[in-house]
């Protein structure tokens, strides 16, 4: 995939979700949460690649695996690329494009009868 497509398809899904809160599909605190996990994600990709380029404690790929899976992936897929940090790994590209069909996966779900009606009863559990 190149640069532009990944940082396009970031862009795109942040955008959906967007507009789906602003259309009242799906309450803002999901947007908000899914640019907040995005930005973490991309500072601990940003702090890995510092750590590596001098040579210090990385951060473990479990978490920024864990990152992505809960929403952080469209962070991931721009800081990949525009940092140039973990594009050849094999192995952990799969895993990290895996995890995020899982999350998209939960997305889509948000939208079906019964996601929503989980959606709402975990929005009035938490007012």
């Amino acid at each position: 995939m190149s640069k532009n497509a990944s940082i396009l398809i970031a862009i795109a899904f942040l955008s959906i979700v967007g507009l789906a809160a602003l259309t009242a599909h799906l309450p803002q605190v999901v947007f908000a949460f899914y640019v907040g996990a995005s930005l973490l994600t991309f500072i601990f990709y940003a702090a890995d690649k510092w750590a590596a380029l001098t040579d210090r404690w990385r951060v473990q790929e479990s978490t920024l695996h864990m990152l992505s899976l809960v929403g952080g992936w469209p962070g991931a897929l721009i800081a990949q690329q525009v940092l140039r940090h973990k594009t050849r790994k094999q192995p952990f590209r799969r895993i990290f494009f895996l995890l995020s069909a899982l999350n998209l996966g939960g997305f889509i779900y948000l939208f079906t009868p019964q996601g929503s009606a989980l959606l709402l009863s975990l929005a009035t559990g938490f007012s």
